[in-house]
């Protein structure tokens, strides 16, 4: 499996399950860094990419990042030392729940989370054993994602989400019972002819009024969006 070059980095995929997909690189994209973040957690590396982008984007001194997976973890440090950043970036081999546990003990709080959680709920699972534990929410579900994350977000904090479009409804939902509300929203579209495939959400513990927007990534094959280039320039060889 060829590595994933980036401008600024480059990322290596061949002991992981999950591959560098726009999913990923539309999350570290698109997220909100706030003011100045000190300390940044990324739930579920799988290669650590999106840990990477948040480094080229923000000075902040420690970024985290919490991954189950012994080879994904063993991939996301590997990364993380070929970078020009692997002084601020330590990665966790520990589930999400323990680790989020272990940070709320210690009063360990983070200004920004980020997560491309694992998503089929569906009963569909595929061959792979390790694609599986990645992509379900068998292994992590949506209800302890945000339990976790509302215990060592900072009270100003922001955690932001790449999911399916039809579980946004739940997610929102579950968040808001854990004082998360939604701030921003993107919804994602291959092209303007498709319907919204994906969801980029953005909550704090503050209610505020509801940013919306949305983003198509190609206007026919292979010819991007000027709105996904102006958002993935930064990183992507080729824009």
């Amino acid at each position: 499996m060829k590595p994933f070059q980036f401008k600024e980095f480059t990322v290596q995929q061949d002991k992981t399950a999950m591959k560098v997909g726009t999913d990923g690189v539309l999350l570290g994209a698109w997220c909100d860094l706030g003011e100045f973040p000190d300390a940044i957690l990324d739930i579920g590396a799988g290669t650590g990419v999106i840990s990477l982008m948040l480094a080229q984007r923000s000075d902040a001194m420690t970024i985290d990042a919490v991954e189950l997976d012994d080879n994904a973890y063993e991939q996301t440090v590997e990364n993380f030392e070929q970078s020009d950043w692997g002084d601020r970036l330590f990665c966790y081999n520990s589930s999400f729940n323990e680790f989020a546990d272990e940070m709320a003990e210690e009063e360990e709080q983070y200004d920004v989370i980020v997560s491309n959680p694992p998503f089929y709920t569906d009963d569909f699972e595929t061959e792979s054993d390790a694609r599986n534990k990645a992509r379900f929410t068998s292994s992590l579900s949506f209800k302890d994602l945000i339990v976790g994350v509302s215990k060592i977000l900072s009270e100003r904090g922001m955690f932001s989400v790449v999911i399916p479009f039809k579980e946004e409804e739940n997610f929102v939902e579950l968040a808001k019972e854990n004082n998360l509300f939604l701030n921003k929203v993107c919804h994602v579209k291959g092209n303007e002819n498709t319907a919204v495939k994906r969801s980029l959400l953005s909550f704090s513990f503050e209610e505020k009024e509801i940013e919306k927007e949305e983003l198509i990534i190609e206007k026919e094959r292979h010819q991007y969006t000027d709105a996904y280039i102006n958002l993935t320039k930064d990183f992507y060889l080729k824009m």
